[in-house]
């Protein structure tokens, strides 16, 4: 418990460190209950178990990350999640954000590129008694259309634009949250709230650092 305490006063003082390009002085109390909730050191290898509760990135293989807590929580917060929402994530990963995403959401559809990303993560939630997830294998630029459409999408993974799949598959008046950007250059966490006759409203949060979004055919 010290550890997850120490997560999160980290997480509130980068909040306020940052709030002069957020907007945001304070993290909602639903999304720091449940970032105090999951345990983090349950999504990244046994190995690095000592690291789970620093804020800041960790490897889990194959070339991708579990993104810092402030960035998870921060990410959430930007979703405005109410608990009749589905919420849809592009970037399974560990499925840390994932578990977060399900205890604000009532169902949560995640998809992720790396089948064995997916398979490992879909362990973790049923080791751990999530029922409200739904995860598959499949390419993020396309979306999961058959479930569509999503009061909330948000994106582990800096695309170089904004996919019109996951525009088209968002709710009207709902909210997707993704960093924008080239691979290990320049990135913007962006929000783009989906308005009638494509009068969308996007505003910039911060710079921030993800690995690439795979656009696998």
């Amino acid at each position: 418990m010290k550890n997850i305490h120490r997560m999160l006063e980290d997480i509130r003082q980068e909040t306020v460190m940052t709030a002069f390009l957020t907007g945001r002085k304070t993290l909602s109390p639903e999304v720091m209950d449940a970032m105090r909730d999951v345990p983090r050191d349950q999504f990244v290898d046994p190995g690095m178990a000592s690291m789970a509760f620093d804020n800041g990135p960790l490897p889990i293989g194959y070339g991708q990350t579990i993104s810092q807590p402030f960035i998870v929580a921060l990410m959430t917060d930007l979703l405005a999640i109410k608990s009749t929402d589905a919420i849809l994530e592009i970037g399974t990963g560990s499925g840390y954000q994932t578990a977060i995403l399900s205890q604000l959401a009532a169902q949560v559809y995640t998809l992720e590129v790396i089948e064995d990303l997916s398979l490992e993560a879909l362990e973790r939630f049923e080791k751990l008694g999530y029922q409200n997830i739904h995860a598959k294998v499949g390419n993020g630029y396309d979306g999961w259309p058959e479930q569509a459409p999503y009061d909330g999408i948000i994106v582990t993974a800096a695309a170089p634009y904004v996919p019109d799949a996951l525009i088209d598959q968002l709710q009207e008046g709902g909210r997707l949250v993704i960093p924008v950007g080239q691979p290990f250059g320049h990135q913007e966490l962006i929000v783009l709230e989906k308005h009638a006759l494509a009068h969308n409203k996007i505003s910039k949060i911060l710079d921030v650092a993800f690995v690439p979004l795979v656009d696998h055919p």
